[in-house]
């Protein structure tokens, strides 16, 4: 008998464990899940250059249920009307976790419907949804679609710098370059220690020179590079001022450049882009060469820290691109 109730109290607890896994299984298990909502506080945005640091819209969003407790990977898509979220017309900005309200200042969201390729002439339609995930097995959900109009403005602009140094000519004059569009622009040029001036277009209809104690007048005179040299020039059109300094350059150095011999340093040509880029196109026999800065063996850039190898001969492009540190980087080299 007591073997009897034995078995049948062994039976009650292998059942109860087995009701109590399924219990926990069904409880891990997604279900196919109801996306959030997605809300706009805007429906039309207007973007200048004024509001570059000015909030100009807030997406306000409440999490997808997936039918338990998930960490949610929400994700802003944003894609031109009637692209249907194509993947390469949509852009992408994941929010971070337990954040319910995402906002923008100008020149963020100038940037991102400058990267859908919007038209910055007219007003375009935009949608945008949220897209949420848990995991990549289970498939993501999305919220409601809010549309909203709007029209990037270009971002980048430059100014021109003709000046004795190359002939007093706009057309063919260096560039400043301003990234953001907020009217101060910098970049590096190579004076011959002449004077020159700044115009807004590559012809003289409007050209600032000095009007003395570092300040710019549409009446001033010739502005003079001090000497000659890489200089980086910094203008100001806000508040019409400028600043000139002696800057850092790059050249190339080695026997693979006729007449160098690692002795003699042939200049690069500095790219005004905000990229801080150097090229140069150059003649190079089979040998070796390296890039360096301030024509001092201090700072130089090679292949994993040696030379540059020339093999073939031939006029080569080569295009430096600098690290934020302005000491290492990458290169290019394209025989043309």
């Amino acid at each position: 008998m007591k073997s009897i109730f034995f078995k049948s109290l062994a039976l009650s607890f292998i059942a109860l464990s087995l009701w109590s896994c399924k219990k926990d299984e069904t409880r891990a298990v997604a279900n196919a899940g109801t996306g959030g909502s997605l809300k706009s506080s805007a429906t039309s945005v207007v973007l200048d250059k004024s509001m570059l640091t000015t909030n100009v819209i807030t997406f306000t969003l409440t999490n997808a249920n997936f039918g338990y407790q998930a960490a949610v990977t929400n994700t802003l898509q944003l894609s031109p009307k009637g692209a249907n979220f194509a993947a390469d017309k949509t852009k992408e900005v994941i929010i971070d976790a337990n954040v319910t309200t995402k906002s923008y200042n100008g020149l963020d969201f100038n940037n991102l419907l400058l990267s859908l390729n919007l038209s910055t002439a007219v007003n375009s339609d935009v949608e945008i949804r949220v897209k949420a995930a848990i995991s990549n097995a289970v498939a993501p959900v999305y919220s409601n679609v809010v549309s909203i109009s709007a029209k990037p403005f270009p971002l980048t602009s430059w100014v021109y710098v003709p000046g004795a140094y190359q002939g007093w000519n706009p057309a063919t004059a260096d560039s400043l370059v301003s990234i953001t569009g907020n009217g101060i622009y910098t970049g590096i040029i190579k004076f011959d220690g002449g004077n020159f001036k700044v115009t807004t277009a590559k012809k003289w209809d409007v050209a600032y020179g000095d009007a003395g104690g570092g300040k710019l007048s549409t009446s001033g005179g010739d502005i003079s590079s001090v000497s000659a040299g890489f200089k980086l020039l910094t203008v100001d059109l806000n508040a019409n001022v400028y600043t000139i300094a002696n800057a850092d350059y790059w050249s190339i150095i080695g026997n693979a450049i006729p007449g160098s011999n690692w002795s003699v340093d042939t200049d690069l040509s500095p790219v005004n882009d905000g990229k801080n880029t150097w090229i140069g196109t150059v003649a190079l026999t089979p040998g070796a060469f390296k890039f360096r800065r301030n024509h001092d063996w201090g700072t130089n850039i090679g292949d994993n820290g040696g030379d540059i190898n020339v093999t073939v001969a031939g006029t080569y492009k080569l295009t430096l691109t600098l690290n934020a540190d302005g000491k290492t980087g990458s290169y290019t080299m394209v025989k043309i």
